[in-house]
């Protein structure tokens, strides 16, 4: 007989499982510059290369910044959601640490969020679920009424209590009625507003740092993903599998 998991927790793996949604085509990515190193949402530096991984005080992560949301407390919703749908287990760092509410942010900020390279004018026409993104509305405007729709629905069945008060279980709860399609929302489905946050969470993990997410590398060290490599020449010939440290195009600039 199967074990059940801890209700206190949830595995990335179950929940991921579980929403029965599929993203595909991820982009890989690398580590950030040695010069870097990881570093807190505080800015105190975890671990340097270039001092034997000794601390060396505060440093500045300029990509560690909202460009979106100017509202503080609606980036929390935005943050508590990306940690459940990749929550920090035993095998390494959650969204949150890997800076992936900051990717979001960012791409709502740019062309992906503003829908600038997709035709938007209409007519419009009602789309199936098969045909993916069938909407009016621009991504940025999606992301701000998924946000609204999650306080309203977590306030209205949690005795008024906001999103990012609730626990873990009932955090999934929420998320699983949008993956779902069990929530009202204004000019999109619940269900397509998860399936974006789902997979920019996803893409946060695992795109190069220089896009704000993957601190340090540790979506890709989790994977065993080598990043960007110049060639693989001294490599190909070998008959047993090498670990490779990982790459990431910050590197190319920082050599001369």
């Amino acid at each position: 007989m199967e074990e059940k998991e801890p209700k206190s927790t949830m595995s990335r793996r179950r929940f991921i499982r579980n929403s029965g949604l599929v993203a595909g085509g991820l982009v890989g990515g690398g580590v950030i510059g040695g010069l870097i190193g990881a570093n807190t949402r505080t800015g105190e530096q975890a671990v340097n290369p270039e001092t034997g991984g000794a601390q060396t005080g505060k440093v500045i992560n300029f990509q560690q910044a909202p460009l979106y949301f100017s509202n503080m407390e609606r980036f929390a919703v935005l943050e508590a959601a990306c940690e459940r749908i990749f929550p920090e287990d035993q095998n390494g760092p959650g969204a949150i640490s890997l800076g992936v509410p900051f990717f979001i942010d960012h791409q709502l900020a740019g062309a992906w969020g503003y829908n600038a390279k997709e035709y938007m004018q209409g007519p419009f026409y009602p789309g199936s679920e098969f045909q993916g993104y069938q909407t009016a509305l621009l991504r940025h405007e999606v992301f701000d009424e998924g946000i609204t729709a999650i306080e309203k629905y977590s306030s209205d069945h949690y005795e008024g209590a906001k999103f990012v008060e609730l626990d873990d279980e009932q955090k999934d709860e929420v998320l699983s009625q949008f993956a779902d399609g069990e929530v009202e929302m204004h000019g999109v489905t619940s269900t397509t507003f998860f399936r974006l946050l789902r997979a920019a969470t996803l893409e946060g993990v695992y795109a190069d740092p220089a896009y704000g997410g993957n601190k340090n590398m540790q979506g890709w060290r989790m994977k065993g993903f080598p990043g960007h490599q110049m060639s693989f020449l001294n490599q190909i010939e070998s008959e047993q599998f090498i670990e490779i440290e990982p790459n990431s195009l910050r590197n190319y600039t920082d050599h001369h």
